[in-house]
């Protein structure tokens, strides 16, 4: 496993909990694998020269506790499978006793950048060691959307959602689905299917319902093709 330290920071906490979002979950555990990559020389740099890239296709995150400003934590990474053009890692974020905070399931698609179209992981697996996978429920990729949406007020792509890759980080979608969680709601597992990628200049048109004690956030497209579809499960919390 890979992993580095760090501490809670005022500017990651929501203001409204004192907590971390899962969007600030998910931005440690982009940082981590790829720290993970640099570190082996697997990079932007180097994926950029052999015109390839991993794109995220989706996320399974899990919360067992809060944290809050100042927390010292660990996360960790590690690949535990390659099939086709499709890797999956796990992730955790634990404290200082190692008490586990938070663990993930992710996809990823091995993807040609020059030709746009997925390509089959090498034999070597990119040159990433595999690790057992982490002992968590494993949810379909495709998220099962509720009928009876609430349209609201769509809102511009802009440049501080954009990545390295021209295109909506991953995280963004999370912090944009974010927005439209009551403030008392506590997240205690998020599932997130990424359908296409959004550019800048682009017009998010989102849709929400409240079904089944969960939450779903869809950021469609003006075309009716969702970019992201995001599945918030938790409590509300009294204040």
């Amino acid at each position: 496993m890979y992993t580095f330290d760090s501490r809670i920071r005022y500017t990651e906490i929501n203001h409204y909990k004192g907590t971390l979002d899962p969007s600030s979950i998910i931005n440690y555990f982009q940082d981590c694998s790829t720290f993970q990559s640099e570190d082996l020389n697997l990079g932007i740099s180097y994926l950029e020269k052999k015109k390839r890239v991993w794109l995220l296709a989706g996320w399974n995150l899990q919360v067992f506790r809060q944290v809050t400003l100042g927390d010292y934590i660990t996360v960790g990474t590690w690949p535990y499978a390659f099939k086709g053009f499709y890797g999956y890692r796990n992730f955790i974020m634990m404290d200082r006793s190692e008490n586990i905070i938070a663990v993930a399931d992710s996809i990823w698609v091995y993807m040609d950048t020059e030709n746009k179209c997925p390509l089959k992981v090498p034999n070597d697996y990119g040159g990433y060691v595999l690790e057992p996978a982490y002992p968590m429920e494993h949810m379909d990729r495709k998220i099962s959307i509720p009928d009876n949406l609430v349209t609201y007020p769509s809102f511009p792509v802009i440049k501080s959602n954009i990545d390295s890759y021209n295109h909506v980080n991953n995280g963004q979608y999370v912090k944009m689905a974010e927005e439209f969680l009551p403030d008392n709601f506590i997240v205690t597992n998020m599932h997130v299917e990424y359908k296409t990628q959004a550019l800048l200049g682009d017009t998010i048109y989102p849709k929400v319902i409240y079904h089944n004690n969960k939450y779903y956030i869809i950021l469609d497209s003006k075309e009716g093709k969702p970019y992201a579809v995001v599945e918030f499960d938790g409590h509300r919390k009294d204040k």
